[in-house]
């Protein structure tokens, strides 16, 4: 019997929806679009025009770049009223802020990621813009992808990190040991620390909320230079972001 082709065109279309969900503001190319989403230039082409044609997708009629279309946005409307904690979560993001003066940030675990969905940008005047809203990273990369990692079951670890290598990506400060390393220190202190692994200089932190069944399923984030972030400084960060993440998971889960 030939094998069922829905599952292998359902993950390149996810592929394709979540690299625009990554595009600067004025669009993405055909061939930008291709790259982020791992596929050969007339496949994605191929899908962008199918999907253009239900309204998913839009393309510019001058520029030629792609955006995500007007069907998700009302999908997406529909699908806020049982997913989307944002709301919940902004008082928080913005106390953050204004008591630490760096930027502060809510992320959402989905899948095998963290996306970014808030940002509050503190009085400190020089920032780190490794974060911004709609930003995607793996679990185990910037504090929030590790703090969610972190709070996983010993198993959902394992599992994970026997099936995927970040080193390509990231580089080897994100093998499998070195993370475990850093899941044992986040676990022991209660939040996250990133020490510019990703952009040298940028540096963050993370504490996690929980849903009602305890799950990891979001996370606060606080980001700045380096300086900002000294150890004699990071305590008290952490305190902050764990209180912040306590009373909004309690806030959740009520």
């Amino acid at each position: 019997m030939p094998t069922d082709p829905t599952p292998h065109v359902v993950g390149r279309v996810s592929a394709i929806l979540r690299a625009l969900s990554q595009s600067p503001i004025e669009g993405t190319t055909t061939s930008q679009v291709a790259r982020l989403a791992t596929l050969a230039r007339p496949t994605a082409h191929r899908l962008l025009v199918s999907l253009g044609e239900e309204g998913f997708v839009d393309r510019d009629a001058r520029s030629g770049r792609w955006f995500l279309g007007p069907e998700l946005y009302l999908l997406g409307s529909t699908a806020a009223g049982r997913y989307d904690v944002t709301q919940e979560a902004r008082a928080g993001v913005h106390r953050l802020a204004r008591s630490t003066g760096e930027s502060a940030f809510f992320s959402a675990r989905r899948g095998d990621e963290t996306v970014c969905l808030l940002r509050q940008d503190g009085s400190f005047p020089i920032r780190s813009f490794v974060l911004h809203e709609g930003a995607r990273f793996p679990l185990g990369v910037v504090s929030a992808g590790l703090v969610v990692l972190s709070f996983l079951s010993d198993r959902e670890v394992d599992e994970y990190l026997h099936r995927v290598d970040l080193t390509g990506d990231w580089g080897p400060e994100h093998s499998s040991a070195a993370l475990r390393r850093r899941i044992a220190a986040t676990r022991n202190d209660g939040y996250a620390v990133n020490p510019g692994l990703v952009v040298e200089g940028s540096w963050g932190m993370a504490a996690a909320v929980f849903d009602a069944s305890g799950q990891p399923n979001w996370a606060l984030t606080l980001t700045g230079i380096e300086s900002r972030f000294r150890a004699d400084r990071r305590p008290e960060l952490g305190r902050l972001l764990m209180e912040e993440a306590h009373q909004l998971s309690t806030q959740l889960q009520s």
